[in-house]
C-alpha cells in the first residue's frame, strides 16, 4: 500500500468514501435545518416566503458558488483532505451560530458563512474519490459519496423537526452545528492527502476554466445540471412547509414525510444512477450524459402528478419516483467532469462546474418558488406554495434537453 505523508499506512479507499460520505451528510443536513423550521422562522422573524427563498437560496449560495473556484484551487496544491477538514468545522460553526440569530439580516450573514463553508467540501472530496478509485469504478462511488444529499436532506428534516419541536427552532441549528464540529477531528485522523506532485508549475484558475470553457460538453452537462438543481434545490426547501400549510402536517409530520421519501427513494435513484452509467459508459461515454437526461425527462411529468394530489399518502407514494430520479444526475455528471481536465485539475476543475450549477440552481431555486407563492397568495391562498413548486417542475425539461446535446459532445472531449 501507498504511504501517507504522516508515515502511516494508507487509509483503504472505502474507509475513505465512508468518512467523505459523512462530511456531504453533514453538508446537507445543515443546509436542511432552516427548510423543516421555516415556518416557526417566519413565525418569529415576520418575513416572507420570498424572503425565506433567499435566506434558503441567494443567501447561502452567493459564496458557497464563488468560493468554490479559489478553495478547490488551494485544494490542489496544498491538500485536498485538510481543505475539507477546515471547511467542515467552518460551515458546523456557522451553523450553530444561526441559532442565535435575531433577525433576518443576522441569519443572512449565519447563512454566508455556511455557504463559505461548504465551498470547501465538494470539489475536493469529488477529486479525491477520483483519486483513490480507477475509472471503471469511479462514478459509482461518487453515487455513494453523493448519497449524502438524501441522506442529509432527510436526516435534516427528521432531526431538526424532533429538536426543534421538543425545544424551539433554535436549538436544531445549534446541536445539529455542534455535531459537525465533532466530526471534523475523525475525519482529520483518517483521511490524510497523498503527496501532492511536485509540479514546475500548477495551472492557474484562468486555464482551467480557459481549457473547460472551450468544451460545448461543460456547458451543456452545467446548464442541464443547474435547471435540475433548481428545481430539486427548490422542492428540498419548501416541501416541509408545503407538508404544513397545504396537507395539515405536524412539524415533527413534515420531517418524517421527508426523511422517509429520501431514505426509500434518494437512496435508490442516487445508486442507480452511477452503476447505469458505469456499466453503459464502458461502451459509450456518452451514456454519462443520456442516463441523467432520461431521469430528468421523467421528473416533469411524474412531479406534476404528484402536486395534483390533495391526499398526504398519495402525496408521499406518487413522490416515489421522481424523488429518486433527482438524484441520478449526480454520480454520472461529476464522473464526466473529472474527465474533461488532467488529474491535478481536478478539485479546481469541480468547483467550476458548482459555480455554475450552485450559482443557477441552488442560488434561484428557493427564490423562485417563494417568490412565485408570494405573487400567487392573493388568487390561490395558502395553496399558492402548491402551485409554485408546480411551475418548477418545468426546468426539468430543459435539464433533459442539455443532457442530451452534451451526450456526443462528451465522447470527444473525455480524457482518461
Amino acid at each position: 500500500m501507498a504511504e501517507a505523508p504522516t508515515g502511516k499506512s494508507e487509509t483503504s479507499p472505502n474507509v475513505v468514501l465512508a468518512m467523505l460520505l459523512l462530511v456531504y451528510t453533514f453538508n446537507f443536513l445543515d443546509r436542511q435545518i432552516l427548510a423543516i423550521v421555516a415556518q416557526p422562522v417566519k413565525a418569529e422573524l415576520g418575513i416572507s416566503d420570498t424572503a425565506m427563498g433567499l435566506l434558503g437560496g441567494l443567501a447561502f449560495a452567493l459564496l458557497y458558488a464563488t468560493m468554490a473556484i479559489p478553495i478547490g484551487l488551494i485544494a490542489d496544491r496544498k491538500g485536498r483532505a485538510k481543505v475539507i477538514t477546515i471547511s467542515l468545522a467552518a460551515w458546523s460553526f456557522f451553523t450553530a451560530l444561526c441559532g442565535l440569530a435575531s433577525g433576518f439580516w443576522q441569519l443572512a450573514l449565519c447563512r454566508l458563512g455556511v455557504g463559505i463553508g461548504e465551498a470547501g467540501g465538494v470539489a475536493p472530496s469529488y477529486a479525491i474519490v477520483a483519486e483513490r478509485f480507477p475509472p471503471e469504478q469511479r462514478a459509482r462511488a461518487l453515487s455513494v459519496y453523493s448519497l449524502g444529499a438524501p441522506l442529509g436532506v432527510g436526516a435534516g428534516a427528521l432531526f431538526g423537526a424532533m429538536i426543534a419541536s421538543a425545544v424551539n427552532w433554535r436549538a436544531a441549528f445549534i446541536v445539529l452545528g455542534l455535531a459537525g464540529l465533532l466530526a471534523a477531528y475523525p475525519f482529520a485522523r483518517l483521511v490524510r492527502d497523498r503527496p501532492i506532485p511536485q509540479l514546475t508549475e500548477h495551472p492557474p484558475v484562468g486555464a482551467v476554466f480557459k481549457r473547460l470553457a472551450g468544451q460545448p460538453a461543460f456547458w451543456f452537462l452545467s446548464f442541464g445540471a443547474s435547471m435540475g438543481s433548481l428545481c430539486a434545490y427548490g422542492l428540498a426547501f419548501w416541501v416541509p412547509t408545503l407538508l404544513q400549510r397545504s396537507y395539515g402536517l405536524s412539524l415533527i409530520g413534515a420531517g418524517q414525510f421527508v426523511g422517509a421519501l429520501q431514505v426509500l427513494a434518494g437512496v435508490a435513484g442516487m445508486l442507480a444512477g452511477g452503476v447505469l452509467a458505469d456499466r453503459i459508459g464502458k461502451g459509450d461515454r456518452a451514456g454519462y450524459a443520456r442516463v441523467p437526461a432520461i431521469a430528468y425527462l421523467l421528473c416533469f411529468p411524474s412531479l406534476l402528478l404528484a402536486f395534483m394530489m390533495r391526499d398526504a399518502t398519495m402525496l408521499f407514494v406518487l413522490l416515489l419516483l421522481p424523488s429518486g430520479l433527482i438524484y441520478v444526475w449526480l454520480g454520472p455528471v461529476t464522473t464526466a467532469i473529472q474527465h474533461l481536465v488532467p488529474a491535478q485539475e481536478r478539485a479546481t476543475a469541480s468547483a467550476c462546474f458548482l459555480l455554475v450549477n450552485n450559482g443557477l440552481g441552488l442560488g434561484l431555486g428557493s427564490l423562485v418558488i417563494g417568490k412565485a407563492s408570494d405573487l400567487l397568495a392573493p388568487t390561490y391562498g395558502a395553496d399558492s406554495l402548491r402551485y409554485g413548486c408546480m411551475i418548477a417542475t418545468g426546468t426539468y425539461l430543459l435539464a433533459g434537453a442539455s443532457m442530451l446535446l452534451a451526450a456526443p459532445r462528451l465522447r470527444k472531449a473525455w480524457i482518461a
